[in-house]
């Protein structure tokens, strides 16, 4: 995300800044905990210099932090590239998001293993954690209402010591072409063993972090049928800028998907300042007119336009099959 963010300023800094005046990122880390979260949101909402927030990155400190930035006399918008919970739609009118949220994800994936790869029997596993299990349920509807069958829903903790009798009892009732692992840092080399020990050969199904949990566990994911907000090889002109700048600056390595909403996002404020002004509330209004008194904003990661919510009004979900180690895009869906 910082990546994504420094590259944009720079690039902005580099015109002339915006009105006049350069832009300055204050990067802090909120270590993915909702109470260290809660802490940088009110520094941040009481310090006068912040504009806007970029962040935060994951659903749960994004939906704990929310309160915060719409509590003050004068509100600050908080602009999240990849939180995806569906809570955040009670977020309030200062938080916004750049990505397609958990039931969208979900969606698509049971459209793509369902229609395209003849999926018929699946088996969810879960971390047990609300997103987890919201997406988990949205999956299982979306999946048999394409005529297919979810043959067990499981939750699973980080400490369960084996995964193998939720697969024996699943395959016993009848053959696996498919495994949704939803939440599987930290517990993918596992599940995977335990495929083994059960003579097993499913179609892995997730979201694409589930390949870099894999590839930091050095286990092998080819096959896998991932969805993400953005893959880099999108075919646009403003995308393949991005990927170009960012491949210039970082040695080749390829952005993902929340380098590119945040991308997007510093790009995006930077816009609402030459429009409104560099006053929070000119921001924030900016940003809650974009789709309707003001165009969609044209960004790497697609058209950026939002909905009462804070949601993006159209939605992009891209799905891909893991081929030597990268995603191969297959679908990208509205």
């Amino acid at each position: 995300m910082r990546l994504g963010a420094e590259l944009a300023v720079a690039e902005i800094n580099d015109r002339g800044g915006v009105r006049g005046r350069t832009l300055s990122l204050l990067p802090l880390d909120d270590r993915g905990q909702p109470a260290t979260a809660v802490q940088m949101a009110r520094r941040f909402l009481d310090d006068s210099d912040v504009l806007a927030v970029l962040g935060h990155p994951q659903s749960a400190t994004t939906v704990a932090a929310a309160p915060v930035y719409g509590s003050g006399t004068i509100t600050v918008a908080a602009v999240s590239p990849s939180a995806s919970s569906v809570d955040l739609n009670r977020a309030g009118a200062t938080v916004f998001r750049v990505c397609p949220d958990d039931l969208a994800h979900a969606d698509a994936l049971a459209e793509v293993a369902r229609e395209q790869l003849g999926i018929r029997r699946v088996v969810t596993l879960y971390r047990n954690d609300r997103d987890s299990r919201t997406s988990a349920a949205a999956f299982s509807r979306a999946f048999t209402e394409r005529g297919g069958t979810v043959l067990s829903e499981d939750p699973f903790s980080p400490a369960l010591p084996s995964f193998e009798p939720y697969l024996t009892r699943a395959a016993a009732r009848g053959r696996l072409d498919g495994l949704l692992i939803i939440g599987g840092e930290g517990a993918v080399e596992e599940i995977l063993a335990a495929l083994d020990s059960v003579n097993a050969n499913p179609t892995i199904l997730g979201r694409v972090d589930l390949l870099r949990f894999a590839q930091s566990a050095g286990v092998d994911l080819d096959g896998a049928l991932l969805s993400a907000a953005y893959f880099p090889n999108r075919r646009d002109a403003v995308n393949e800028a991005f990927v170009n700048a960012y491949l210039q600056a970082h040695r080749g390595q390829q952005p993902d998907y929340i380098a590119a909403g945040a991308y997007d996002i510093v790009r995006l404020i930077a816009r609402a300042i030459e429009r409104r002004g560099a006053t929070r509330e000119g921001i924030r209004s900016y940003l809650a007119r974009l789709g309707t008194d003001e165009e969609p904003f044209r960004g790497a990661t697609g058209p950026i336009a939002f909905d009462r919510h804070g949601n993006l009004q159209s939605t992009i979900v891209e799905v891909g099959i893991v081929r030597d180690g990268h995603v191969v895009p297959i679908l990208e869906r509205r």
